[in-house]
């Protein structure tokens, strides 16, 4: 297993920024490895961890690697946009801190039969939540010219979409398209000759837009934003890290409606718009990985931490 499984992104400036106390209440909405929950965990002592991942196989792993702290915390098999529905299920009303890593763990990224890797041959599946209905496969072979289109355009920021849409469609036409190497060879038969001399490998935005349309990540990310911080107790804090700019844009914008969110004009004595201040950033430019970071762990390269605390 190679050494940057075992690193968590951003690890430093997430626990620094959460403001630990020892007697708080906790919320890991995207447990992955447990990396962060272990250190938030080290730092409890009456307090309690709420960790959720839709990722079953993700809740095993962390599990045993959490066993010493298994009194302080409470695992749960759900999906982060929901954080406000399985508190109330636990019976939690406030909490003191709450982190999203909105990253793909390595291990779905490396382990062949999840289909998330355009480096491995696999079947087309992608499913955080492997009891989910939606997989890479139906939307390759099903969808309609236009949504594929959108998705990798809207998603993946992919200049060469509608070449690579013709020929998703002109293959799938002849035979289903199965496997994520299969894929991989029909978007590098799409792209011209100075697009595969680039250095990012030429499915990387494709393999990207159907997996966040796999799993709803931007509707997903929206929903948290939207309901999530009002959990938070006054100076609680949340943490987000972001991988692309379209998560980043989400969770930039949410934390601005709450923070400047007044709708009234500039040269108004008064607010008269009904607009309460919820959350103040904590750092007004998102906190990047240093050079340390990035020789120990290249997938790091494009995270963003954003920090925002309640009002």
């Amino acid at each position: 297993m190679s050494e940057y499984k075992h690193v968590s992104v951003l690890l430093d400036e997430c626990i620094e920024n959460l403001n630990i106390r020892p007697d708080g209440v906790y919320v890991d909405g995207t447990l992955g490895l447990g990396g962060h929950s272990l250190e938030i965990a080290k730092r409890l002592g009456s307090g309690r961890l709420v960790c959720i991942d839709r990722d079953e196989t993700a809740i095993a792993r962390a599990s045993e690697r959490l066993a010493e702290y298994r009194n302080h915390i409470t695992f749960v098999h759900g999906n982060f946009s929901d954080t406000v529905s399985i508190l109330d299920s636990l019976g939690i009303g406030a909490v003191d801190g709450m982190l999203f890593d909105l990253g793909v763990s390595s291990p779905q990224l490396d382990e062949s039969g999840r289909g998330f890797s355009y480096m491995k041959d696999a079947p087309l599946d992608m499913r955080m939540d492997a009891s989910a209905a939606l997989t890479a496969r139906t939307i390759v072979n099903e969808w309609d010219e236009n949504t594929l289109n959108r998705i990798l355009w809207d998603y993946g920021e992919e200049r060469y979409a509608r070449r690579i849409t013709a020929a998703i469609l002109a293959r799938r036409a002849e035979r289903p398209i199965e496997t994520t190497g299969e894929l991989t060879e029909i978007i590098r038969g799409a792209m011209p000759a100075a697009a595969l001399r680039e250095k990012q490998h030429p499915a990387k935005r494709s393999f990207q837009a159907i997996r966040i349309a796999v799993n709803d990540e931007l509707g997903e990310v929206e929903r948290m934003m939207e309901s999530a911080p009002d959990r938070l107790r006054p100076g609680g804090r949340l943490c987000v890290i972001s991988f692309h700019s379209l998560e980043d844009r989400i969770v930039k914008n949410g934390i601005a409606r709450r923070e400047n969110g007044c709708t009234c004009p500039r040269e108004a004595p008064i607010c008269t718009c009904g607009f309460v201040r919820t959350l103040r950033s904590v750092t007004r430019k998102p906190i990047l990985p240093g050079e340390e970071e990035l020789e120990r762990n290249p997938r790091a390269r494009s995270a963003k931490l954003r920090v925002a605390e309640r009002v």
